[in-house]
């Protein structure tokens, strides 16, 4: 059954083209207003609105192509709302395997000479949100995000490929997405690119880790896209918590490149083979 509903996810070229499409626009235009020496509350309030649907824009896309088709809608449903595939150790996974790994890190970086404040809880985001708090961009991104990547966008590419070559090409595809917020005056991302180019080849590498682990996660859970919400949510919001000195997110991406490889060998079947396997 699994694998014939896979199947009728077969639309990726119009998905994938307008989710990159649409916020390109919006995002790089936000960039262009961000960027401007006397901004008003009205540019202020046009470049948060076009930063938001450039958000929801991949989302609009999903909905347009479930509401298409009344057994994509159904199947939607279902991996919304059913508890299969909620086993207790996936789960956990999904909220402490970033967080752990990140305090590993900053503990591991200590023998490098990097300080223990890393461990201080700074309550402030490190990077800024026109007119919305960045604690609120940390969990509505997230949230809308895999509400439309985990809910069609890896699917339409499972059914064309297997699960390590869906999550290589939606990694690459992701790191394209991303790109015109590293253009947004106080960004995270732009922050990242002025940290240089070793932070910013960190965060291009760990979107391939974290999308290895994230469909992992996914598909040992039935699909559900949930999980997926909550790992992703949980990686957001542990890596603002704490004051973490760039090198140890390196760090961390190291060890989650280890766990990465032990997931891939252990389920080599999952990864490997063309038909979908839960």
């Amino acid at each position: 059954m699994e694998n014939k509903i896979i199947e009728k996810y077969n639309r990726p070229v119009f998905f994938y083209g307008l989710s990159l499409l649409i916020p390109w626009v919006l995002w790089f235009t936000a960039a262009y207003i961000s960027h401007m020496q006397e901004r008003n509350g009205l540019l202020l309030f046009v470049q948060a609105g076009l930063s938001i649907l450039g958000l929801l824009a991949p989302v609009f896309v999903a909905a347009y192509l479930f509401l298409s088709d009344k057994e994509l809608y159904n199947d939607l449903k279902n991996r919304m709302f059913r508890q299969k595939g909620f086993s207790p150790i996936y789960t956990v996974s999904a909220f402490l395997l970033i967080f752990l790994s990140l305090i590993v890190a900053q503990l591991i970086s200590l023998v490098f000479g990097h300080s223990f404040d890393q461990f201080h809880i700074s309550g402030s985001p490190s990077f800024s949100s026109a007119l919305f708090s960045p604690w609120f961009i940390l969990l509505f991104a997230p949230i809308v995000e895999e509400l439309a990547w985990h809910s069609y966008g890896t699917d339409t590419l499972r059914s064309r490929f297997n699960l390590f070559k869906t999550s290589m090409i939606f990694s690459i595809y992701w790191v394209f997405w991303h790109v015109p917020l590293s253009f947004i005056n106080g960004y995270y991302h732009s922050n990242v690119v002025a940290q240089g180019l070793l932070y910013s080849l960190n965060f291009v590498f760990s979107l391939f880790v974290f999308v290895i682990l994230m469909n992992w996660l996914y598909y040992k859970t039935n699909r559900n896209i949930l999980i997926a919400i909550i790992f992703h949510c949980s990686a957001n919001v542990t890596n603002e918590i704490f004051a973490t000195h760039p090198d140890s997110k390196v760090i961390q991406t190291v060890l989650l490149l280890i766990i990465a490889i032990v997931v891939l060998i252990k389920e080599k079947e999952m990864f490997f083979r063309k038909d979908v396997i839960n």
